[in-house]
């Protein structure tokens, strides 16, 4: 763990230090989730992590985050739940400089000079070499034996997660879809909604054998849990997953 002074807060190198730990280093394309809070008190905030991990992958290295233009789940009211939403999130103009979802870091470092932002509502932002290329997704990252980087969140905010998913039979990509009456009231533009969540956390699954495998590398950096890994060995578990058993992977059977 970096040790710091409780009242300065963490600095910039111990930020740097922390990343240079769990094995971040000179070259790597990395794509990037995290909660600013989960680390406590920050010297210059979202911008002293933006900057020491460009600082540690360096120009020649890639940082790509999620800028979804969309918020944080909204508190269902009561005709939500009687239409039987389980998740409801707003979508914001693609220009919206409202706090979206993704939370402070990326919103932060979307909004950089030296950032290339995509146009789709998926869109990611991408800073470093061949950031024309991995702002457009994350395929070209991902073929260039990227890693991923969670700060203080878990598998469930791993956007690369989705690349292997057109193998889910539709019996499973279509559980949370809602009905064309209910997307009356919740117009696609405006709302992304789901109606039923499956009985099993899939992704938690896969976490956990990533874990067993060796191949999840966890550090703490001031507050925050932190890990690291090869995206393609944990998305590689998914997609095994998927070819073998998908409806007992999100507990359909």
């Amino acid at each position: 763990m970096t040790n710091v002074n409780s009242q300065k807060g963490l600095t910039k190198h111990d930020i740097i230090q922390g990343l240079k730990t769990i094995g971040l280093s000179q070259g790597m394309f990395v794509e990037v989730h995290g909660s600013l809070s989960s680390f406590g008190y920050i010297e210059g905030g979202a911008n002293t992590i933006i900057y020491s991990l460009m600082d540690v992958v360096g120009e020649e290295g890639a940082i790509v985050m999620s800028t979804f233009p969309m918020s944080l789940p909204q508190e269902l009211n009561e005709i939500d739940i009687k239409r039987g939403l389980t998740c409801k999130i707003k979508i914001f103009p693609p220009d919206s400089d409202e706090r979206s979802g993704m939370g402070i870091i990326s919103d932060t470092f979307r909004k950089m000079s030296d950032v290339l932002t995509g146009t789709n509502r998926h869109r990611v932002s991408a800073w470093g070499k061949d950031k024309d290329k991995n702002c457009q997704g994350l395929s070209n990252l991902i073929e260039n034996d990227g890693r991923a980087l969670l700060l203080g969140v878990d598998i469930y905010k791993l956007t690369s997660m989705h690349y292997v998913e057109s193998k889910l039979p539709e019996e499973v990509r279509n559980i949370s879809k809602p009905s064309d009456e209910i997307m009356k009231y919740y117009p696609a533009d405006q709302w992304y909604i789901e109606t039923v969540n499956p009985p099993v956390k899939a992704w938690y699954k896969i976490q956990d054998e990533a874990y067993k495998k060796g191949y999840i590398i966890n550090h703490k950096i001031g507050n925050s849990k932190c890990m690291f890994f090869k995206i393609r060995n944990v998305i590689g578990l998914y997609e095994e997953a998927i070819d073998k058993d998908p409806l007992g992977l999100y507990g359909l059977k």
